[in-house]
């Protein structure tokens, strides 16, 4: 295949690409400020609340709202958004750019909105059409609560889309932490004044809201600050609002597939786990009994945080923040560069993934167990236990959940929407099989929806990354390979590292703080050894990691 030759010097080209590399660099410390804080917000809810069926509801009717954040704020909008904002820039310059931006702003509040108003409807309808005993009343309730969080929520992601093609990145990366702070204030501080758990979780429930609405405030700020518009404006309508449309309905399965997956873990979660009003299943004169218990959703939703906190520090930070690099490459034909930028953020993807994976394996349950259970806390040790069987079987993806991030990226750069979503609708449809089949294999049960995610999020990084070759080029694959040879074997010493460390603290038969030695002990001894052995190997990742971009004119912003 042809390629077209980079239309600026390369020594301005390489100094593009180190720019927004370092600014994924940011964005991974401030992002790692928010996942601390979301598990901090987690701890928090499971102390507080446990894992029943109460709690199960509060964190599905939170799933339904946030799942357009998923889409929105790290999906699909801002993937249809950016490149078509940034060719508008190249092309036509910030003026015209402005002008999408502030259209797409006030034709999505209006859509929004009406969307949010039909939900509402829809859920008053459910709720007043359901038997009075129904469990599911519970979850309806929350849900209308929190329903408006879609709204603020959507807004605050072409915002922040906005501010990293104009190199202002801190802001999106930290206005996660508004939300998980509002939420620790409602469970720990407002709740108490509140009897009863549905009382306090409804407290909590309202906290969301708040967090949404100084999030946008936020948001709306800094772009003023930056000299973009934040005043919505329906008329005139921009000509290339179509565009972003037309692309952003097919991306939304593609790069929504780990939540949408996660919605429909839920939803089977829900049907199969036995409670006392329901412990079995009424299909005619055949009855089958339940095989999931009634906390398996609470767990699934706990077993997520954990395993999303390693991938939200590099891999969706790495991918927004180079996002606008592959579309700028994208919109000059410069196929050389775009390859070599993908071939980069996968290889720093995978290069944090694959020993993420491997440490949730060995350490998911001291974790638990150091985060999550407490003197007073009502989420228990066998809690814990179960959660850690889900984390463990999420590590296994862990690599395909953080190089997914950057491939589909890859091709939504070129605005090629479709063979994502044709690869994705596939594994949606093989992700509620797998669910299906693995909830009644005893060994697995309550992992399946772990273990079933892992496995279609695989294929699904396997099967784009062969496409891109084709439509590409070569994409690097033989310096790819060895990369991913040199972090497996580096892996490999970590995990030996980590279960040594594991083996001789449990010799030491401490009968206190033994979750705090395994965590602090396998951690600083995996990653020790996981750094020495990079080192060894000599792998460029760390070097492109730990360097420093140049600073010029041109620099990213870090305010």
């Amino acid at each position: 295949m042809s390629t077209q030759a980079p239309t600026q010097p390369p020594l301005e080209v390489h100094e593009e690409r180190r720019q927004f590399f370092g600014a994924a660099k940011l964005m991974s410390v401030v992002t790692l400020l928010s996942r601390v804080t979301g598990l901090i917000r987690d701890a928090a809810l499971a102390r507080a609340f446990g894992a029943d069926f109460m709690m199960g509801a509060f964190l599905t009717a939170f799933r339904i709202p946030n799942l357009f954040r998923r889409l929105f704020g790290e999906g699909a909008l801002s993937a249809a958004f950016v490149p078509v904002f940034s060719e508008i820039m190249e092309r036509s310059g910030r003026e015209d750019a402005e002008s999408l931006l502030a259209n797409v702003m006030g034709l999505l509040a209006v859509w929004m909105t009406g969307l949010c108003v039909l939900a509402e409807l829809v859920l008053l309808v459910i709720s007043l059409l359901a038997p009075a005993d129904w469990d599911g009343h519970l979850i309806l309730r929350f849900a209308t609560i929190m329903m408006p969080f879609m709204i603020s929520i959507c807004l605050l992601a072409v915002g922040s889309a906005a501010l990293n093609c104009v190199k202002h990145f801190a802001y999106p990366a930290a206005a996660p932490i508004i939300l998980n702070l509002c939420n620790i204030a409602g469970t720990v501080w407002l709740s108490r004044f509140w009897q009863g758990k549905e009382a306090r979780l409804t407290v909590v429930s309202f906290s969301v809201l708040a967090a949404s609405l100084i999030q946008l405030v936020g948001v709306l700020w800094v772009m003023h600050a930056h000299g973009l518009p934040w005043r919505p404006r329906l008329r005139p309508v921009h000509p290339d609002v179509s565009r972003v449309l037309k692309m952003m309905v097919p991306m939304l399965i593609p790069l929504g597939l780990i939540q949408i997956n996660a919605l429909n873990d839920n939803i089977v979660a829900l049907i199969f786990s036995a409670t006392k009003k329901s412990p079995a299943l009424g299909l005619g004169s055949w009855v089958i009994h339940k095989p999931l218990s009634e906390s398996t959703v609470a767990w699934i939703s706990y077993a997520e945080r954990l395993y999303q906190f390693p991938m939200g520090v590099l891999a969706i930070a790495l991918a927004t923040a180079v996002f606008p690099l592959f579309s700028r490459y994208a919109a000059r034909g410069d196929h050389v560069n775009l390859r070599q930028a993908v071939n980069q953020a996968l290889r720093l993807a995978i290069f944090e993934g694959l020993p993420s994976g491997v440490g949730l394996l060995l350490l998911a349950q001291p974790i638990l167990m150091l985060w999550f259970v407490g003197r007073r806390s009502e989420f228990g040790p066998s809690d814990a236990a179960a959660t850690a069987h889900i984390v463990r079987m999420y590590g296994v993806g862990m690599w395909a959940f953080c190089a997914q991030q950057v491939i589909l990226r890859a091709f939504y750069a070129q605005k090629d929407t479709r063979t994502p979503l044709r690869v994705a609708l596939c594994m949606l449809g093989l992700n509620f099989l797998l669910n299906l089949v693995f909830i009644w294999v005893p060994s697995v049960r309550h992992g399946a929806f772990g273990l079933s995610t892992s496995i279609t999020a695989s294929l699904n990084v396997i099967v784009l990354a062969f496409v891109l070759r084709r439509r590409l080029g070569r994409l690097g694959l033989r310096s790819l390979s060895v990369g991913i040879a040199r972090i497996a074997t580096a892996t490999g010493v970590m995990a030996l590292a980590v279960w040594g460390t594991l083996a001789g603290i449990d010799r030491l038969h401490l009968s206190s703080h033994l979750a705090l030695a395994q965590v602090v002990g396998g951690v600083t001894a995996g990653a020790g050894a996981y750094l020495l052995m990079c080192l060894a190997l000599r792998a460029p990742e760390l070097g492109e990691i730990l360097a420093r971009p140049r600073a010029n004119g041109a620099g990213a912003s870090t305010e």
